[in-house]
Order: structure tokens, then C-alpha cells, then sequence
């Protein structure tokens, strides 16, 4: 899938050493908005979001360690503190002392935001945030992925597929299938399946897996309440992996929740289910919270 025109690319060193893969799109001065992706995904994943902001926004992505082209690192090297030194370090490569961005984060990306919410980097350059299809903790507990009513044995097995180490290998018609169902809506476009499983299964098993162990025991419950910007919150009504009652529950914690969207029938993969819906809400914020006009 294109993302448009050629980016810039550069790295930013986290706290450290890690080199982080960074491409900025669109025309510079422009109002910028910085691009946070989730587990398993890459910048690849916001293409929709990336094409269209950028005939006026300058428009941040960058890879999270262990996805894309940001390099894999030691085991120790992943937890929601790196999540967090991992965006201060992008947001100061990329933008100018004193800038503000509208920080938009799908699933692990929403995490980084809420994971970086204390640090001096984010309170400087975020003027307002999207949190997508995501949530602070309980991943495993209040998956729907396994078909069971909750308790103990439906969040033991969720923990288990979600950590699996078996490589996932090419795309085929049963792994497309399978990966639909878990991320996605029931009536998602087989092209959007496609791009997903694509994105999917480019992942490095070893980042996949240690990243699946941090999220199931996260708990970022105090980055939500010092998240004291304005943040909206988006979910799809069929999502299984991070459900809407995470949504509804940072709606209420939020200090300065500017509005919850729950999209009827989409998945957890909302930037590519819907994407016209999420570039909306991230140029809604930009409006109201950078000064872009509405005709721009």
C-alpha cells in the first residue's frame, strides 16, 4: 500500500542507544502530527492515515523497537518505559523546542501515550491525543479472542495464543482467516484483510513475543490519569483484542476525555477498517487544538 509521496527519514536514538526509524511526511511548517503504531504493525499500518494528512500536515511515523525498520533488541530492551523513551526520543529528533503535535496511538501505540504521559518530552510537544482501539491494562482478562465466558481458563489460553512463539510463516487463506477474525470486523474489505496479514506477519517472532509478555501484564492505569491534555477515544464495537468496555472505562479516567467514537461493526485494526473515521478524528483535533483550518 503507498503512503504517498517520498518521506524523509531519519533515526532518533532512544535513552538507550536503541535507533528508532523515523520518515516524516508533507510539507515543512505545517502543523505536525506524530503516528504511534501497534503490536505486530509498522508505519505501514497508518498508509490511509499518512496519504491523506499530509497535503497539509507535516506527519511523524515511526517504527516501534522490534517492528519495521527499527532493529530488534535484548530482552530486557522491551517495557512501557521504552514505549515511553522511544516517543520522547521521536518527538525531539522531529520536532523544534516548544512545538505541539496531536498525537494519535493505535493499541500499543495508545500505550506509548499513556506510558509517556509524566515525561517532560511528551507534556512538551503533545497538544492533544487520539487513543485507538486500545486500553491500560487487563489486555488478557477482557480479551474476546477466546470464545468463553471470562475467568481464569479464558485468560490463561488468551495468554497463550497472544505469546505463542510459532512463527506465523507466509499469508495463507487459513492464517487470513484466522487473523480476521481476531483484529478485525466481521465485514471488513478482503483487501483490508490482506493488508493486515501482510503487516501481520512481517513482524519478527522474537519482538512479537516479547512484546505480547508486556502487554499482558500491563498496567498503565496512572499514565491514564496524568494524561491532562485533551484526548479523544476511538474504538470499533467488534473489537476483540483491546473490546469497547477499555474505551468506555478511559472515557470516564481521562482528565479531559474530549469525546469517545465507538465505530459499529469494525475490529480492532480501525486506521485500516476505517480509515476515512480516523483521519477525521485526528483532523478534527488538529482544528481545534492546532489552529488548522478547516478548509486547509
Amino acid at each position: 500500500m503507498s503512503r504517498g509521496a517520498n518521506p524523509s527519514e531519519l533515526t532518533a536514538v532512544s535513552a538507550d542507544g536503541s535507533r528508532i526509524h523515523v520518515e516524516v511526511y508533507g510539507p515543512q511548517g505545517a502543523p505536525a502530527v506524530v503516528l504511534a503504531h501497534g503490536w505486530t504493525c509498522s508505519i505501514a499500518f497508518w498508509a490511509e492515515q499518512i496519504r491523506d494528512l499530509s497535503a497539509d500536515h507535516r506527519v511523524i511515523a515511526y517504527d516501534q523497537r522490534g517492528h519495521g525498520r527499527t532493529p530488534l533488541v535484548g530482552r530486557s530492551g522491551y517495557s512501557t518505559q521504552a514505549l515511553a523513551d522511544d516517543l520522547e526520543a521521536v518527538l525531539a529528533a522531529t520536532l523544534a523546542p516548544g512545538e505541539r503535535a496531536v498525537l494519535a496511538g493505535h493499541s500499543m501505540g495508545g500505550m506509548t501515550l499513556m506510558a509517556a504521559a509524566g515525561r517532560p518530552g511528551f507534556r512538551e510537544h503533545a497538544a492533544a491525543a487520539l487513543l485507538c482501539s486500545t486500553g491500560p491494562g487487563r489486555l488478557t482478562a477482557e480479551s474476546l479472542v477466546v470464545p468463553l465466558r471470562a475467568g481464569a481458563l479464558r485468560t490463561r489460553l488468551t495468554r497463550g495464543i497472544l505469546g505463542a512463539r510459532a512463527p506465523l510463516g507466509p499469508v495463507t487463506p487459513v492464517s487470513r482467516k484466522l487473523l480476521k477474525y481476531a483484529t478485525m470486523g466481521p465485514g471488513s474489505a478482503p483487501g483490508r484483510v490482506d493488508t493486515c496479514a501482510r503487516i501481520v506477519h512481517a513482524c519478527p517472532r522474537s519482538a512479537r513475543v516479547a512484546w505480547s509478555h508486556v502487554l499482558a501484564e500491563l498496567d498503565l492505569d496512572g499514565g491514564v490519569r496524568e494524561l491532562s491534555l485533551p484526548v479523544a477515544v476511538l474504538v470499533g464495537t467488534e473489537d476483540r483484542m483491546t473490546p469497547p468496555v477499555h474505551s468506555r472505562a478511559l472515557a470516564a479516567a481521562l482528565p479531559q476525555c474530549v469525546g469517545l467514537v465507538e465505530l459499529a461493526g469494525m475490529g480492532h485494526m480501525t486506521p485500516v477498517e476505517a480509515p476515512e473515521a480516523v483521519t477525521a478524528q485526528i483532523r478534527e483535533l488538529a482544528v481545534t487544538y492546532l489552529g488548522v483550518k478547516e478548509d486547509a
